[in-house]
């Protein structure tokens, strides 16, 4: 199925780009996304998804196929799959920004492929979750992007006149130094709520399934009186 949505960022186009581009950077403005590593072009993750008391976890991996920095359009390629079931989804998604001053707009286009419990939702339903989804996406990349930057580190001072200054040879080897990457682990996030993101539109579905169980469960209470 195919899915288009639009968002808008306050920030300006060249801000936004640099952003969508660099998952670690995005990826903690994504309901229930949580980023696993980066290598390059690809990147592996993970997505907790809860549809009522159900919670499943998708685990993946994703690669920016088209960067088109002259056009700000990019194409990522995904695939993930439930840790716990057989449920799989895949898409592909499209994302082109335009220039609006101070503000940027965007057009996001998916084509997904699902199997499993969120394909009883349909493509109307997914559609209204993803619209909302990107809603809240956009607002808080806006809100990032809006961040003061991080003032820079105070330089050294210098030793005073009765402490003996750094050696030459030390203060060249600090220098040349390479700084370790971090190997704190992502945050993980709290699951995708559907059920919370879907609203009315869920719960007129699931009204008569409701129903059929309240009603059941009348019966079983009755048959068990009169027996007794």
């Amino acid at each position: 199925m195919q899915l288009e949505h639009a968002f808008s960022v306050d920030a300006p186009i060249d801000d936004v780009w640099n952003a969508l581009i660099d998952p670690e950077r995005v990826t903690g403005c994504m309901p229930g996304a949580s980023l696993t590593g980066v290598d390059g072009d690809s990147f592996t993750g993970q997505i907790k998804v809860k549809i009522g008391p159900v919670a499943l976890v998708y685990k993946g991996t994703g690669t920016f196929v088209e960067k088109d920095e002259s056009a700000h359009r990019a194409v990522i390629e995904g695939n993930a799959k439930e840790s716990r079931g057989q449920g799989t989804a895949k898409a592909s998604v499209t994302m082109t920004l335009k220039d609006e001053g101070d503000q940027t707009t965007g057009t996001v286009v998916t084509d997904l492929a699902i199997t499993g419990k969120p394909a009883q939702f349909g493509r109307g339903m997914l559609s209204d979750v993803g619209g909302k989804i990107i809603d809240q996406f956009s607002s808080c990349l806006s809100k990032k992007l809006g961040e003061p930057a991080p003032a820079a580190q105070p330089a050294a001072t210098p030793p005073s006149g009765g402490q003996p200054a750094e050696s030459e040879g030390a203060g060249a080897a600090a220098a040349t130094t390479p700084v370790q990457p971090s190997t704190e682990p992502h945050a993980e996030a709290e699951a995708l709520d559907l059920m919370q993101y879907a609203g009315g539109s869920v719960a007129k579905r699931a009204a008569p399934l409701v129903g059929a169980l309240v009603l059941g469960a009348i019966v079983f209470i009755l048959v068990r009186r009169l027996r007794s």
